[in-house]
Order: C-alpha cells, then structure tokens, then sequence
C-alpha cells in the first residue's frame, strides 16, 4: 500500500470512529450506573439538527456543539424522569426514545434540509503534524477529534481512579448496598444519564457540522445503536471502545474507498455498505456465545429498575 493511501485511509478511519467514541463513552458511563438507555440514535439525531440549525444561523461551531450538548442532555432528562422518577421499562423507554428523537430530528429539520456549511478548518499540532506518514494521519484533524481524546482520557481518570468513579461503579453493581451507606443513587444515575445524553448530542454535532456539514433526514444511519453494541464489544472499558470505534470506523472508510477505487468487485454496493453493520451484528454473536464473559464484565443492577424503599 502506498504512503498517500495508508494516510488517507487512517485519516478517515480516525474521523469515521470519533463519533462512535464519543456517543459509545456517554452510554459506558450510563450503563456503569445500572441504566441501559437504547435512545443514543435518538439523542445523536436531535443533537445534530440541533448543532447544524444554531451553527448556521450563528456561524459558530462551539454554540453549535453546546446547543446539541443541551439538546442531548433534554432528550435524556425525559428517559431519566420514566425509567428513575417512575420505574419504566428502561429497554421500552430507550426505543421510544429513538424513534422520537429520530422523528423530531426530521420534522424540525426540514427548514434546514437545502442548506450547507463551509468546512470546519483543521487544527493541525505543531511539529507532530509535519511527520511522514503518520503525522498529516493523526495530528492535522479538527478540533472534535482531539476532543474526543480528553474525553476518553477524563472517562478512564474518572472510572478508574477517583472517588466519584467508585460511587458510580458501586451504584451500577449493587444499588441498595450504595444506598444502605449513604449513596444517592438515584441522583448518581440520574447524572449518569444525562452525560450520556450530551455525549450523544456532541456524536450528532459532529455529524452534521464537522464530517459532513450539511443537515440530512437519516444522516445518523444507525451509528447510535453501533455505539451502544460498542459498549458491549469493549466489556464496559473505555481504551476498548477506543479501539472498537475505530476497528468499526476502519470498516466504514474500507466499504467507501472499495465503492470509490474503480476496482472490479463481484459485490452490489449495498452490501458494501451494508458492512460495518453486519461487523456489529457479527461480534455480538461472538460475544454473546460466552455469557459467563458478559456477566463477569456486565454491572450486575443494569437495566434493573429500583426504588429507595426497595
């Protein structure tokens, strides 16, 4: 493989998974609480409508980015207040989620459907983007990238070696023996909701102004629920959803530079793109064959619903 190519497709391997990381760290640290919320394709959608609507009327990517946050953070309070304040089926409410946030998306974005953004420039680091090869690959990208980096960085410190991380994972592991010494439980999941729900409104504004800076019904394509098998894929770590998105990315940028080189491949361009969906579906299987691996890295309460005088 050539030098040129090598860079260009791990330049847009990293670009393909950033999104995946960021919805995919949001819902590890929600379901680390003990709540599985299945709305992250919802939140992503009305996030990058929202984003796309607030750049283009302001011109500013950050508002953007800080409108989907909030947009995200909506989304997810009205999953928080069904499942948490009134014990819903947590796997009922997620899909409702998504096929409202899905629809939302769509209705409210149709003034926006003509419209187009200029390209969000690059943010090139000094020196480590003047390496051969690797450098223009993994150190000239926009400003999300590097973004979604910290945000691994912060999740790791916070799971791993803060107090605040151990609270969660107690909370997520046995409810009541968190509540029998003081935790609030509720409310600790209650935030971990709603940061999984801005994480996915961040996953949509780059969608919509950063990848491809244009608003388009379905433009989400079910990386929502990639993000959420994601979790699964990387048994609740955060370095291995790191890898995950971007092994998934990779496949995405593959089926693309496949349709785009011309070269003659007995294969219809649906099942092309059907690829990195079929990859989900693939390692799912492969997972779930061993159940005692899943229960050993699952949080034990997650999806469980449970009250204080419980």
């Amino acid at each position: 493989m050539e030098p040129a190519l090598f860079t260009a497709m791990l330049f847009a391997t990293l670009v393909a998974g950033t999104p995946l990381i960021i919805a995919a760290l949001g819902e590890l640290v929600a379901e680390r609480s003990g709540v599985l919320n299945l709305g992250v394709e919802g939140m992503m959608a009305v996030g990058a409508v929202t984003a796309f609507a607030v750049c283009h009327e302001s011109g500013s990517a950050v508002a953007g980015m800080l409108a989907a946050a909030l947009a995200g953070i909506a989304m997810a309070a009205v999953f928080a207040v069904l499942t948490l304040a009134l014990v819903a089926n947590q796997v009922a409410c997620g899909l409702a989620l998504t096929i409202f946030g899905v629809g939302l998306a769509a209705f409210v974005g149709r003034p926006w459907e003509a419209a187009s953004l200029g390209a969000q420039p690059a943010m090139p680091i000094p020196l480590l983007a003047e390496l051969p090869v690797l450098g223009p690959a993994l150190f000239s990208h926009q400003w999300p990238v590097y973004l979604s980096w910290a945000l691994l960085a912060a999740v790791l410190v916070l799971l791993t070696r803060s107090r605040a991380g151990l609270v969660l994972r107690a909370v997520g592991e046995a409810p009541d023996a968190a509540h029998a010494i003081g935790h609030p439980v509720l409310r600790v999941r209650c935030l971990a909701v709603l940061f999984g729900g801005a994480m996915a409104g961040i996953a949509g504004a780059f969608l919509s102004v950063f990848h491809t800076p244009l608003w388009a019904e379905g433009m989400v394509a079910g990386k929502g629920w990639i993000a959420v098998a994601l979790v699964v894929f990387a048994s609740w770590r955060p370095l291995r959803v790191m890898a995950g998105a971007y092994l998934f990315g990779g496949v995405m940028v593959a089926q693309l530079f496949l349709q785009a080189s011309g070269l003659q491949i007995e294969l219809p361009a649906q099942f092309l793109s059907a690829l990195p969906y079929l990859a989900t579906i693939l390692v799912l299987v492969l997972i779930s064959r061993n159940r005692q691996t899943v229960r050993l890295n699952a949080p034990a309460s997650m999806g469980r619903p449970w009250r204080a005088d419980a």
